[in-house]
């Protein structure tokens, strides 16, 4: 079967990985010219989305993966802290976790390794259709279509596919801006390496200020104790930080800035909501070149109304169909399991015929509502509380009960406390 993949993120490049290991034709075309031209953000694959990509790619790109890789079960326990660094509460345990974070930029890399020469960088297609035998093609600005079997949208938040497919957007704007940034463990002072320790944590704030830093080191806690197989772009001990605002005309220019000036005006920001300095080191020693705005995009929550057309030989996979804010660490595997799940179908077609194809979309476009209504519920739990802290009631709650809730905290961990 010639499989059409538009977009060479995550979910695309799993996706022509596995029809290139099935013996499907797969060509993907991506407006990027480099694939390491992406965010440095951080990814979560869970037990399920590893699962998934071990169906997609050969074992030693997952050897590869794993090695380059750190292992959620080798980190503390997460940890919630208020604006001023008092601590809130605890996440679950994780040493028996399976779940692995590993740099974008990696995996990305990782991905087009497997796809090969199948992977066309720099050809950004302009629109979808279909030709004079009713088959789906691609259209470029700068060059002659491509007519394929399948043509699958892997194009992220703003997918030139799904928006041909749905008439219309499939997400709009969350009411988040966020902003990322890497900052070496050893740049920190022995204070605060000792209070955010070797875990992720996350802190919301009064008027929707919100502060996520996550751990990241896949050399001293590799998933995978081979170095020779490594390839992350992450040597040492890192916490990649994101902070998020609401957003509205104030925020706004903050997405215009960059470098040491975006780094500056964050701060201030943060400072103009009376956040304790010390819980702010993180984002002042960052280096400034590291640091990025981007817009939070969500799909609807609800399964029905995600790929809201009529299945057939167009279909599209993750963000560009459930765009998914980051702030349940879910977007990419859930892109990944898509990718296997629309692989399985293409391998059980019975026949390439217009109502085999159109079946088996059907059916995978199922599955792929019921998957994306469920990350975008995670993911949007968090986004509203965000959010709820940012009206006046929801401001005043967050400032009075933060103290309140951080000396139960500290009464319960207590060496004197009553054990059970």
């Amino acid at each position: 079967m010639r499989v059409v993949v538009v977009g060479g993120g995550i979910g695309g490049l799993s996706l022509a990985a596995g029809a290139r290991r099935s013996g499907h034709e797969v060509t993907v075309f991506d407006r990027d010219t480099d694939v390491a031209a992406t965010g440095g953000y951080h990814i979560t694959l869970d037990e399920r989305a590893q699962s998934a990509l071990r169906r997609l790619v050969a074992p030693e790109i997952m050897r590869r993966l794993l090695a380059s890789s750190s292992a959620l079960r080798l980190r503390d326990r997460d940890m919630f802290w208020d604006y001023r660094g008092r601590v809130l509460g605890h996440g679950p345990d994780l040493s028996g976790s399976a779940s692995i974070d590993v740099d974008r930029i990696t995996l990305r890399t990782l991905l087009a390794e497997a796809v090969g020469e199948d992977l066309h960088l720099g050809r950004a297609v302009s629109g979808v259709g279909t030709d004079e035998h009713g088959m789906p093609q691609v259209m470029f600005a700068d060059g002659t279509p491509v007519t394929a079997d399948l043509v699958v949208g892997a194009d992220g938040t703003h997918s030139v596919v799904a928006r041909h497919l749905a008439a219309g957007p499939t997400s709009h704007p969350a009411g988040i801006i966020g902003f990322s940034g890497r900052t070496l463990r050893a740049d920190l002072t022995v204070a605060e390496r000792h209070r955010l320790g070797t875990r992720s944590s996350m802190a919301i704030g009064p008027r929707g200020a919100a502060l996520y830093v996550g751990f990241l080191d896949p050399v001293g806690n590799a998933a995978l104790d081979a170095p020779e197989l490594s390839t992350s772009i992450t040597t040492g001990p890192t916490y990649i930080w994101g902070a998020m605002f609401p957003e509205f005309a104030r925020t706004d220019f903050l997405r215009d800035l960059h470098g040491t000036a975006l780094r500056t005006a964050l701060l201030d920001r943060f400072r103009d909501h009376r956040w304790a300095g010390h819980t702010l080191e993180v984002i002042a020693r960052t280096d400034p070149g590291s640091v990025a705005a981007f817009r939070f995009n969500a799909a609807s929550t609800r399964a029905t109304d995600l790929a809201p057309w009529t299945a057939g030989r167009i279909t599209a996979l993750g963000d560009a169909v459930h765009a998914t804010p980051p702030t349940a660490g879910m977007g990419a595997g859930a892109a990944i399991q898509d990718a296997a799940d629309l692989l399985a179908r293409l391998d059980a077609l019975p026949d390439g015929t217009t109502t085999a194809i159109t079946d088996a979309m059907g059916r995978y476009e199922a599955q792929l509502r019921q998957r994306g209504g469920e990350v975008l519920t995670a993911a949007m739990k968090t986004v509203r509380l965000i959010l709820a802290t940012d009206t006046t009631l929801g401001a005043l709650a967050t400032a009075a009960l933060s103290p309140v809730v951080a000396a139960a905290t500290r009464l319960r961990r207590s060496p004197s406390s009553p054990r059970k």
